[in-house]
C-alpha cells in the first residue's frame, strides 16, 4: 500500500530530510520519497498506518499536511 501526503512549508533539501526522517521513524514505513517541487511525500507501507499518525509526524516536524490519499 502507498499513500501520498501533500505537504506545505518545505523549501529546501534540509526540509526534505527533516520530513523524511520524521516519517521513517513511524513503525510500518517501508520507503519514503519526497518531491520538493511537487510538495508531496510518497510513502510505501509494510503494514497499515493511519493517516492521523502520518499527519502528526509531519506536523511535529514543523510542516503542514494538506491532504493524504491512498494509491
Amino acid at each position: 500500500m502507498k499513500k501520498i501526503i501533500k505537504i506545505e512549508g518545505m523549501s529546501c533539501m534540509n526540509c526534505v530530510n527533516h520530513v523524511k526522517n520524521a516519517i521513517e521513524e513511524i513503525s510500518g514505513i517501508k520507503t519514503v520519497t519526497i518531491d520538493l517541487q511537487g510538495k508531496n511525500a510518497v510513502v510505501e507501507l509494510s503494514q497499515d498506518v493511519s493517516d492521523s499518525i502520518l499527519k502528526e509526524a509531519v506536523e511535529e516536524a514543523g510542516y503542514d499536511v494538506v491532504e493524504i490519499k491512498s494509491i
